[in-house]
């Protein structure tokens, strides 16, 4: 069942909707010509705006909305504070919230520059989920002070989307933030590039007719995609698994590691590797590139026949799509203009519609594979070698996410 607003939210917000078309155009053209008059007319005054649920031309309607009305609403919600939920847009409002430390490849610019990127992403979760939601950029990178602020705005919401915050704080702020919260949070850097690329390895292993958890799986880069992507593939099984941070492989003999990776070293590398990339790619069957560091292809030509290629750092991916091809049966890249876009959108929207759905407090592991398993469902339909996820704009893939959170979340509590 698609979203549909009710009367009691009283506000919503809106994407203008000539950028509406152009976000749905940009994620479906294979190759877009864009200028930068172009891309600054599409980014002028913004891409959000407050819009009403009904109208308000009349001194009536004005009477209900406002001033008196509005003033029995606010008696009741004084009195049973779990009336904000039915009578204002709370329940339903994701919060994006990012400080602006590690924005999709342009590194810590700052919150004032995060803020169009924050923009856009509303824009998709109205778009893609039907959810209102609008960007919180924080001037700051005190974890105290971004936690803090979030628990004292959370009259104003009902979930939080973190975005674009730099590894490893992004670990801290995203546990503590879910600690101090009532309400679903996730750090989509993290677990939304997790789900999309469990569901697309999970279309590759498919289309190929291999045992996913079979596999052996090299994990280039140990940030919040890596780690989350690991932890995720670890979850479903696949226990063969070698990360590689800038100094090469995690493995426990290393005394150069931040936590998160002291930790992640206790469950990976089962075979004890050492080195770099040399020696983790040689007989490896899938490789999942987010880093943003090159591969020569002459590596790829090492892995096991028919192997996997996920190079999803943006704008440039580790390898060329048609250099991995030469070599692997599969490629698939984080760009709109190759076949096998690994992108975020397919998780998100659905993700947080589910949980809102059900008033579910938390999003669970358990949710983040059933994504997955939607995600992978839609794209099965038609699954081939160069379309092991769906496309961005397929609408069923937002209800069917939103359906499998839903249920997913009823059973995990």
């Amino acid at each position: 069942m698609g979203f549909s607003a009710t009367p009691r939210d009283r506000l919503r917000i809106d994407s203008p909707a000539e950028y509406s078309g152009a976000v749905s155009e940009t994620l479906e053209s294979p190759r877009v010509d864009i200028s930068d008059d172009e891309i600054f007319a599409a980014h002028e005054g913004g891409k959000l705006s407050v819009g009403l649920t009904a109208p308000l031309d009349t001194q009536r309607a004005l009477s209900l909305a406002y001033t008196p009305g509005v003033a029995q609403v606010s008696r009741a919600i004084a009195t049973d504070r779990t009336l904000a939920a039915r009578y204002t847009w709370a329940n339903r409002l994701v919060a994006v919230v990012s400080d602006g430390s590690a924005v999709l490849g342009l590194g810590d610019i700052g919150a004032a520059a995060s803020l169009p990127v924050m923009e856009g992403k509303c824009a998709l979760f109205k778009e893609f989920g039907g959810l209102n939601a609008i960007p919180i950029v924080l001037d700051t990178k005190d974890p105290d002070e971004i936690v803090e602020t979030l628990i004292r705005l959370r009259p104003t919401y009902g979930a939080v989307n973190l975005e674009d915050i730099s590894a490893p704080r992004c670990f801290e702020i995203e546990r503590r933030v879910i600690e101090a919260l009532d309400c679903p949070v996730m750090h989509d850097d993290q677990h939304g590039t997790a789900i999309v690329a469990l569901a697309a390895l999970m279309g590759a292993s498919k289309v190929l007719g291999r045992d996913m958890a079979a596999q052996r799986v090299v994990v280039s880069g140990a940030g919040a995609a890596g780690v989350a992507c690991t932890n995720l593939l670890l979850a479903m099984g696949v226990s063969d698994i070698t990360v590689l941070d800038s100094r090469g492989i995690v493995h426990s003999g290393r005394d150069d590691m931040n936590g998160v990776k002291n930790e992640l070293s206790q469950r990976t590398n089962p075979d004890g590797r050492t080195g770099g990339l040399v020696e983790a790619l040689d007989g490896a069957d899938v490789f999942l590139g987010v880093s943003g560091g090159l591969v020569p292809e002459q590596l790829i030509a090492t892995m096991a026949p028919d192997a996997i290629v996920f190079a999803l750092s943006n704008p440039d991916p580790e390898i060329h799509p048609d250099a991995a091809a030469k070599y692997a049966a599969v490629v698939a890249t984080g760009r709109s203009d190759f076949p096998n876009q690994i992108n975020n959108v397919l998780a998100f929207p659905g993700i947080f519609r589910g949980a809102l759905d059900v008033g579910a407090r938390r999003i669970t592991q358990k949710m983040m594979v059933a994504a997955a398993e939607a995600i992978h469902a839609v794209a099965s339909e038609d699954l081939a070698l160069d379309r092991i996820v769906p496309s961005p704009l397929d609408r069923r893939v937002g209800d069917a996410v939103a359906a499998a959170v839903a249920l997913a979340a009823d059973f995990s509590g």
